[in-house]
This record gives C-alpha cells, sequence and structure tokens, in this order.
C-alpha cells in the first residue's frame, strides 16, 4: 500500500501546528477522499495476561472496524522481541497508522524510525514510548493524578482524610508499605510521583511510617507489574520487617493485579478478616479485584475507562489519515526525553465499595452479576 500521510508528521514541530504542514512538497497528498476499507490501523498491545489490555485492544479493534478500517490487532505476550517484529510486520504489512501500548517504552526506537521513513503517525497508547522523535501522539490519563488518587483513596482508607480531602478523624501513627510499577513502563513514574507527593507530609510528620525503610521506587518497583512478583516480595516484607508481632495497616499498590498478590500474601500470613486486612489500593478496576472491594477485602482501585481511551485513539488515528493533526489538551507535560509529544488526557475516579454502582454498574462497563461473581462474561 502506497503512502499516503504526509512526510512531515513524524516532526515534532509539524505535529504541533497544520499551518507548518499544509503545503505542497513529499508526501503531502491527502487521504481524506480515500474509503476506510483501503486504509488499515496497526494496534500493538503488550499482553494478554491483563484483563484491561485485552478490553483496551478490543474497543480499540471494534471502534474502528465499526467505521470501516481494517485493523491489525497484535498481543505480545509482554515480550520485547515478540512485540518489536509483530509491529515491523505491521510496518512491512501497509499500516497506515501504528496505535502502540509499548511492553518497553524505550525498546522500539528502530521500529518507530522505519515508521517514520515509511511515512506512518504513530500513536502512543496509554505507556509513553520514549527516547525517540518519531511519536507523533500520546492518549492516556493524566497519570500523575492517578498516583494522588491512589494515595489519597490508601488515606481516605486509614481514616486520615475523607473523600471530600478533608481531615479525618484517625490520628495514626499507621504503618504501611509501598508498591511501584514496572521501571520500564514510563507511567510507573508518574504513578509513584504523584503518591509520594502527596504521602510526604505524613511520612514526614510521622503519621505514616514505611517500616521497611524502603521508599524509592527502585526499590519497591514490581517488573511487568507481575501479580507473582508482588507477592513475593509483600512475603518478603512481611519476614523482615513485621516478625516482631507489628502489623500492616495499608499498602499503596498501583494496580489490582499487584493488590491481589499483595493480599494474598497478606492473608497467607494471617490477614484473614474484612477488619484484619491492611488498606489496599488498586488501579484498572478489573473485576476480580471490584469483587474483592464489593466483599470489603481490596479497600478501592482507580477506574480509567478504557473505552474512552479507545474513542481518543481512534479520533487521533482519523486525524492523521485526514492530513490533520489530533486535539490534544495537554501539550507540555509529557516529555518522551527527546520531544514533548502532544496529548490527550482523560480524568479518572476513584472506586470504593459504595461507588461501584454509580460508576461501575451504571455506566455499562459491568453488570452486577459480573461483580458478583468476580468474572466478565466474553
Amino acid at each position: 500500500m502506497s503512502r499516503r500521510i504526509l512526510a512531515a508528521l513524524g516532526s515534532a514541530a509539524l505535529a504541533l501546528s497544520m499551518a507548518a504542514c499544509s503545503g505542497d512538497g513529499a508526501g503531502s497528498g491527502s487521504t481524506s477522499d480515500e474509503k476506510p476499507s483501503d486504509l488499515t490501523i496497526g494496534v500493538s498491545m503488550p499482553t494478554q495476561t491483563s484483563e484491561r489490555w485485552i478490553a483496551d485492544g478490543n474497543s480499540v479493534k471494534e471502534k474502528l472496524e465499526a467505521k470501516g478500517y481494517k485493523v491489525d490487532l497484535q498481543y505480545a505476550g509482554d515480550d520485547i522481541p515478540t512485540q518489536s517484529q509483530q509491529v515491523d510486520q505491521m510496518i512491512t504489512r501497509g499500516a497506515d497508522v501504528l496505535i502502540i501500548a509499548a511492553i518497553d517504552g524505550t525498546a522500539l526506537s528502530g521500529q518507530l524510525q522505519a515508521a517514520a521513513d515509511a511515512k506512518i503517525p504513530v500513536i502512543s497508547y496509554d505507556r509513553l514510548i520514549r527516547d525517540s522523535p518519531n511519536v507523533d501522539f500520546y492518549v492516556s490519563f493524566d497519570n500523575y493524578k492517578v498516583g494522588v488518587a491512589q494515595a489519597s483513596a490508601l488515606l481516605v482508607g486509614l481514616g486520615l482524610q475523607t473523600k471530600d480531602g478533608a481531615k479525618g478523624e484517625a490520628t495514626g501513627p499507621f504503618n504501611i508499605e509501598l508498591f511501584a510499577g514496572s521501571l520500564d513502563d514510563n507511567n510507573a513514574h508518574f504513578f509513584f510521583d504523584g503518591a509520594m507527593d502527596t504521602l510526604k507530609p505524613f511520612i514526614d510528620a510521622g503519621t505514616l511510617t514505611v517500616k521497611s525503610g524502603q521508599t524509592k521506587i527502585e526499590q519497591v518497583a514490581i517488573l511487568r507489574w507481575q501479580q507473582e512478583a508482588a507477592q513475593k516480595r509483600m512475603e518478603d516484607l512481611l519476614t523482615s520487617s513485621y516478625n516482631d508481632n507489628s502489623k500492616v495497616d495499608g499498602v499503596l499498590s498501583p494496580y489490582d493485579g499487584i493488590s491481589r498478590g499483595i493480599i494474598t500474601a497478606l492473608q497467607n500470613a494471617g490477614y484473614r478478616g474484612v477488619d484484619e486486612i491492611p488498606v489496599v489500593t488498586g488501579q484498572d478496576a478489573e473485576i476480580a479485584s471490584v469483587k474483592l472491594i464489593n466483599d470489603g477485602i481490596q479497600s478501592s482501585t482507580i477506574f480509567k475507562d478504557t473505552r474512552l481511551l479507545a474513542d481518543q485513539a481512534v479520533l487521533a488515528g482519523e486525524a492523521f489519515l485526514q492530513d490533520k493533526t489530533p486535539e490534544a489538551n495537554d501539550s507540555e507535560t509529557y516529555n518522551n526525553g527527546v520531544k514533548v509529544v502532544p496529548s490527550y488526557l482523560l480524568p479518572v475516579e476513584t472506586v470504593f465499595k459504595d461507588d461501584i454502582q454509580k460508576v461501575l454498574i451504571d455506566s455499562g462497563y459491568y453488570t452486577a452479576e459480573e461483580v458478583a461473581a468476580g468474572q466478565a462474561k466474553s
């Protein structure tokens, strides 16, 4: 398939200004008169081990196909060489736009250069692709605010703060432990920074104590966000730092899969009753964790409506196919190490038990039966 996208779309300056890319020149032929069925969008997702990424991939594919586009959707099984190969194949097969949720945000520079050489715009999906000038747009949630929301949910769960941000009745001190996501995922750093900026005043005041002393992201990160690795780390923390009959009161967890690993370790160590389990946060509103929240075991999760994220990815893809610049609502925050990538950021919602009905069920994201069963219908 011939390349019909503007040659200059890979340029940071032109990505921010349609005026700069409206002239004649190489690659300036428009796709606006071509049928969607003539165009292919490559969609690269990191894994199918998380229900969140399955939902993302399916949503993007369904929304694009509903508009008539051809979609090449691939999952990489959390394997970097596999994702690299899949993106290479998308380029070879003639993708007109690439939507990529990277496993490692620094591992696709060769593929992105090949895409730029072929005049294929690249949309970074939720995870910012780093250290490359060949990222044309970024769709995500406000990831710093996700971290703030997670830390605030921990404070609410402990009784130090109310949902509206007022001072709670509890005084502490409380023992907490910290977890972060995979260091090769740019979002993990934003989550952790937002959370730590929120928790630091309480830690400095002695209201919160990280008994293990592990407060740096390098100490608390979980590679590939793996549930099993999180369980093992929590088990090690309990053995090394809580062997004096002290108790864990709360755990900052950045993702529901990690949360379930933490909860398993806690339950195996004797934290079994609803009143005994520490406050554990989360993210992504995975159905298994929503059931745990509904059952009073996990305290909260951060809901990121992937349906809306898929909508923004589709809008950005269509803009590029029509020789337009996608609408950005943030052109300052997301520097990938080479350029500031124009971005569209979506809001998030914190979900406690009493929010499940309104936020997740009434919106049609899950049914009441799915929440009760802890399993989404296929």
